[in-house]
């Protein structure tokens, strides 16, 4: 190949490059303008957004909409600010994931190292129930919780969620540790370790990447949830029912900046959980957790 054709191939491969990555910049701004014009709002009063640009920046910057999302003022019987609600899906979220992580991580565990007669089949029930909508559930989970003094209850909201997420933590966990040496574990067996022995001090240390993608992707779904919260939270309602409830407490002239202030408030620690972990959320997945 000659000197010339050599420097047009360059050429023309840094054309391409700039081209890939101002597209996937465009890309990305599309995908952010809302959470800019959410932003850019929340810090306006709502005369500059009835009255203006809702792209523009504001004219005059106010924490007063963050300030009455996050109040707790009376309207009637119920509060208005998301602030009670906030320690709700705290509360909730913590041990939901917590507990359908770990329960998961055993489940992989036996699956893959503990094998007996119709584990395959019991795999597959539980990878099936990961496509089971939540509609579905509805009727027989309010008879469950109302069976057990659950209902209404942030109690209530974990067993749920739990229940609900134990086949998506079990398939990650599962497809991690099938790629996990099984002589280890004989070994370990070999030399008196028990069950939970081989666990805590071989498995367990290892897991770090899936436990983050578990943990992620539980997060994200238990605090984005709505359908639940609102079926079966009763008075322990979760944030994103709150949220609802201040968007439809408005009466006359919508408030447009405490809304959008709301909205980000709601949606601040999934945020920031993909903001820290996004990049071991990733490593994660590429070590093992849609493998299989």
């Amino acid at each position: 190949m000659s000197a010339v054709t050599q420097d047009t191939a360059v050429r023309t491969g840094r054309v391409t490059r700039v081209f890939i990555y101002l597209l996937l910049l465009l890309f990305a701004l599309f995908y952010l303008l809302p959470l800019y014009v959410m932003g850019v709002n929340s810090v306006k009063p709502l005369q500059e957004i009835t009255g203006g640009n809702m792209m523009a920046l504001p004219q005059v910057w106010t924490l007063d909409p963050w300030r009455s999302a996050w109040s707790t003022a009376q309207i009637g019987v119920e509060p208005t600010g998301l602030k009670p609600y906030f320690l709700n899906s705290i509360l909730m979220v913590v041990p939901a994931v917590a507990i359908s992580t770990i329960v998961g991580a055993l489940n992989g565990y036996v699956l893959t190292k503990w094998r007996f007669r119709g584990d395959t089949w019991v795999f597959g029930l539980m990878l099936f129930s990961c496509f089971i909508p939540f509609q579905i559930v509805l009727i027989p989970m309010a008879v469950v919780l109302g069976k057990l003094g659950l209902a209404g209850s942030v109690p209530g909201l974990i067993l749920v969620h739990v229940v609900y997420g134990i086949g998506f933590t079990t398939l990650y966990f599962r497809n991690y540790y099938a790629a996990f040496p099984t002589e280890l574990v004989r070994a370990a067996q070999i030399d008196g370790a028990g069950f939970f022995q081989i666990f805590w001090r071989i498995l367990l240390p290892v897991s770090g990447p899936i436990a983050v993608v578990s943990v992620i992707w539980q997060f994200t779904n238990i605090w984005n949830d709505f359908l639940f919260g609102a079926s079966f939270g009763g008075t322990s309602q979760p944030m994103t029912v709150a949220l609802n409830n201040l968007v439809q407490s408005s009466t006359g002239v919508k408030e447009y900046n405490v809304h959008f202030a709301g909205a980000i408030l709601a949606a601040l620690p999934t945020l920031l959980v993909y903001i820290v972990a996004g990049r071991y959320f990733v490593r994660g997945l590429m070590a093992g957790s849609v493998k299989g």
